[in-house]
């Protein structure tokens, strides 16, 4: 398990690397600590400026208030993080990327910046009323691990969502999206991007993801209820949700509340 708050002296590889899709973690690492300076502007250029839609989405699904804990999954340099911040909710931005973490600790250092480890979380039990993780499930070694990790330090009642790269609903869509993940992708990523390799992992990754409805099955076995996804831009991203299981005694004490449901 890595634990560590992010300060300045932590050192990122400057050596580029595309990690397989075994996912050892230490590539994946090594992988985002090399296009960590870049990434925020080569998302929005890849994702033709969507990425900001689906964040305000994820985050009205979230459903948080000020007074309760987010525990944003998988957040990079806390692009995603700084929503629940703004509006003045308690938020923990975790992701096993140091390279990652140190460009947004100097952005946002309001922000807690913390590393971990997906699969065995530096949290106890109970601790956050919403776990959410944005295009990050995939990069995962164990991801059905993560997900129950994340139910493990949810409270009950608390929820999940989930944003990730999906399958297109549409054949004819789907066909013209996998073309432009394996052929214009990597292209334009080889103009803006530092490490154009690890956007052809991130491509085949995509691509190797399963569908929506699995997901929703993996969230299930991990032990959520009341899962649902909606899809966007056409089943490009699908954004899953869950509940955590009351337990008798939380269902009978008037604790903090629960995120809105949507």
């Amino acid at each position: 398990m890595v634990v560590a708050n992010v300060c300045d002296n932590e050192m990122v590889s400057s050596t580029p690397i595309r990690a397989s899709l075994d996912k050892r973690p230490e590539e994946v690492a090594t992988m985002f600590d090399d296009v960590a300076p870049k990434y925020d502007v080569v998302n929005d250029v890849l994702s033709l400026g969507q990425t900001r839609r689906w964040r305000k989405i994820v985050f009205d699904a979230v459903g948080a208030v000020p007074g309760q804990r987010v525990l944003d999954l998988a957040a990079g340099t806390g692009t995603s993080s700084e929503p629940y911040a703004d509006a003045g909710i308690d938020v923990v931005a975790c992701d096993f990327s140091l390279g990652m973490l140190k460009v947004g600790k100097r952005r946002r250092p309001d922000i807690d910046f913390v590393a971990g480890d997906a699969m065995n979380l530096p949290f106890e039990d109970d601790s956050f009323d919403a776990c959410t993780i944005s295009f990050g499930l995939r990069n995962v070694n164990e991801p059905r691990k993560a997900l129950a990790e994340m139910l493990r330090v949810t409270r009950p009642g608390g929820r999940i969502v989930v944003a990730e790269f999906s399958h297109p609903t549409v054949p004819v869509w789907r066909t013209m999206y996998t073309e432009y993940l394996m052929r214009a992708l990597p292209a334009i990523a080889r103009k803006v991007s530092s490490n154009p390799d690890a956007y052809v992992y991130l491509a085949e990754s995509i691509r190797a993801w399963p569908n929506q409805d699995e997901l929703a099955h993996w969230l299930q076995d991990a032990g959520w209820e009341d899962v649902a996804y909606r899809n966007l831009n056409g089943g490009i991203v699908a954004v899953h949700r869950g509940v955590k299981p009351l337990t008798d005694d939380a269902a009978a004490s008037t604790a903090r509340p629960a995120p809105a449901a949507r």
